[in-house]
């Protein structure tokens, strides 16, 4: 994976009970799959400029869930 020309200033890790639907929506707006994919917890996709951001099943313990 290389990256971007210009960094984005901001990462973004989207948390879904299911990776397929999420990463097949953010194929059709334009991302692609990085490569490689370095677990098979998470996909690592690439924004239409080249800026890397994860969907993951995984919910970071210092995150609280909300209703």
């Amino acid at each position: 994976m290389t990256e971007p020309e210009h960094p984005a200033d901001l990462r973004v890790v989207g948390v879904s009970l299911d990776c397929a639907d999420p990463v097949e929506r953010a194929l059709a707006l334009g991302a692609r799959l990085a490569d490689p994919q370095p677990d098979r917890r998470w996909r690592v996709l690439l924004d239409p400029a080249g800026h890397p951001f994860c969907i993951t099943t995984v919910v970071p313990p210092d995150v609280v869930a909300t209703t």
